[in-house]
């Protein structure tokens, strides 16, 4: 297991609500998501472990402001994703889908080269530790259908429909939507 003691750590506030920054002493991103109070998977005394230092997320809230603002689409913070070998290339593929466009869990598994691992990727998914930067919303069921998403489905339902949005039209506004339906690539 990992480490956490002495790992410095920031909130910030975006669209989509508040998010959390976990970085290493070298500024890695470790962790970016959603959880303003606790971190995935830590425990009450690895928490209490942890530095707090709002400078932190400047580097971070300065990139994701521009990626709502429709200005940026390709993120270029350091990070560090600690998680298993397969884990690790789900993550790498997440970051070769093109902004504004959509995979399904099952194009993931073909693109890795394990056309069975369709399972895997969604679990994989669901454990990515750096939302948004790491694109595990543009991942979506067979059929369509949005399934899975740690940080809720009507925030994976807002991120497509605004990158859909401004991929199509060069337009930024985000908005926090639930649209009725998307009309994905």
């Amino acid at each position: 297991m990992f480490a956490y003691v002495g790992l410095r750590t920031a909130c910030f506030d975006t669209p989509l609500g508040m998010m959390r920054v976990l970085a290493d002493t070298q500024g890695a991103l470790l962790r970016l998501d959603f959880e303003e109070e606790t971190v995935h998977g830590l425990t009450p005394e690895q928490l209490a472990g942890l530095i707090h230092e709002p400078a932190l997320a400047e580097p971070v809230q300065t990139q994701l402001d521009a990626y709502f603002a429709g200005k940026l689409q390709q993120f270029d913070l350091p990070f560090s994703l600690q998680g298993t070998e397969f884990q690790q290339q789900v993550w790498q593929a997440l970051q070769t889908i093109p902004y504004g466009q959509t995979w399904t869990y099952g194009q993931m598994a073909e693109h890795l080269g394990r056309p069975k691992a369709v399972r895997a990727v969604g679990q994989a998914c669901g454990l990515n530790p750096i939302s948004i930067i790491v694109p595990c919303h543009r991942v979506q069921g067979a059929n369509g259908m949005l399934t899975g998403f740690s940080a809720g489905l009507h925030r994976k339902a807002s991120l497509l429909d605004f990158e859909r949005r401004v991929h199509l039209t060069g337009l930024g506004d985000f908005q926090l939507s639930m649209p009725a339906q998307l009309d994905l690539f």
